[in-house]
């Protein structure tokens, strides 16, 4: 895919061009924490998305999506919001940085990726990417965390998606074999290895989006921050739900309607478990990580409701053959992939048999992606 960007920008544009590439990402644990100020257990991966970028000596700019086959001019000193459009993500860190007083001219671009499937945030790596390959070719003083929160502002105004910190911030800092314990609080993170011995990661890309997704996740948040205006009148001093004890969850119970505290209780415990996935993997029991998972996907699926039919079947069924340790959805819900945690020794079984039963129950192919820990954005050597 390098290769193919650096070709395809020198055949368009007729010069040689500076690469720089940010990772997709994967949530170990911690699903609907992040705009509750909690914990995530986010990992950089193999796949993402490369950008071939060279100045012009104009003011406009001229990108070239390979994944798209199509092209997309902007001036640089006069741009806004194209609706729905891919390159809202490239003018919107561009935007950012402008805004921050760094001085950016005219360039071309190219940009394609490998990302497998839906969920892995491939808008963030492109965000990320892009700020990574600006900084590189304007010569410009930018920290990591700096790209990392132009990159979620450009999501914010420019694509009109209120994402939290984890996806750019695990594009930039990811580490091969380790993920990062974030606190969405104070925007900081400790690394944790992650050797998984004999076992590995497996997605399974349901192959499903339901168009609940966008509007379930307005509502998730609105009860979570309702429940934590009732909470308040208890604990005064709670900005967020993060801030309410998980010894304190029948308290809670009592305080809260019943259509709130379910919602309340799984981001509670969620941040309890990232923490103790954190403790399982430093201490090598992939047993205990393995059950963590499941009882993140029981309570995603029945105290947030944010799993879907295929999802819940892809997980449970995983649950009951050899060699799975733990399995669960990952990602805002309504669809994408599960993750998995499995024996080298049962991956091929595990394909097989479940690849027939979803066949079987939703007529769908399954799809499965092996996936390695790995480095972070970075400029790419030619």
């Amino acid at each position: 895919m390098k290769n193919n960007i650096a070709r395809s920008f020198e055949k368009i544009f007729q010069s040689k061009p500076i690469l720089a590439f940010a990772p997709a990402r994967i949530n170990l644990i911690g699903e609907h924490t992040d705009y509750q100020e909690g914990l995530v257990f986010p990992a950089a991966i193999e796949q993402g998305i490369w950008v071939a970028i060279q100045e012009n000596d104009s003011s406009s700019c001229r990108i070239y999506s390979e994944d798209y086959k199509e092209e997309f001019v902007f001036d640089i000193h006069s741009f806004s919001p194209k609706k729905g459009h891919w390159a809202n993500y490239i003018m919107g860190v561009v935007s950012q940085f402008q805004q921050a007083g760094y001085k950016i001219e005219g360039f071309d671009l190219v940009f394609g990726g490998n990302i497998p499937a839906s969920g892995l945030s491939s808008s963030a790596a492109l965000s990320v990417a892009i700020g990574t390959a600006l900084t590189e070719l304007f010569k410009l003083t930018i920290t990591k965390k700096s790209i990392v929160l132009y990159a979620q502002k450009a999501e914010h105004l420019f694509a009109g998606v209120k994402c939290g910190i984890m996806d750019p911030y695990a594009s930039a800092f990811g580490v091969k074999n380790r993920a990062l314990l974030l606190d969405c609080r104070t925007n900081t993170h400790f690394e944790v290895e992650v050797d998984l011995g004999k076992h590995s990661l497996l997605l399974v890309n349901s192959k499903v989006k339901h168009s609940l997704a966008d509007s379930a996740y307005n509502k998730r948040r609105e009860a979570c921050e309702e429940s934590v205006q009732i909470l308040k009148a208890t604990y005064p001093e709670a900005t967020t739900l993060r801030d309410i004890p998980i010894n304190d969850l029948e308290k809670v119970k009592a305080l809260l309607p019943e259509t709130l505290f379910p919602k309340a209780k799984h981001v509670i415990t969620e941040i309890e478990r990232v923490n103790l996935a954190s403790n399982a993997l430093h201490a090598s029991d992939l047993n205990a990580f393995g059950n963590l998972l499941k009882e993140s996907h029981r309570s995603l699926s029945e105290d947030f409701e944010v799993s879907c039919e295929e999802l819940d079947f892809l997980a449970e069924q995983s649950w009951e053959l050899p060699g799975v340790l733990g399995s669960r959805m990952m990602g805002g819900g309504f669809g994408g992939c599960t993750i998995n945690l499995i024996s080298n020794a049962h991956i091929n079984d595990f394909q097989s048999a479940l690849k027939a039963a979803y066949r079987a129950k939703f007529n769908i192919e399954a799809e499965f992606i092996q996936i390695t820990l790995s480095e972070g954005a970075r400029i790419i050597e030619q």
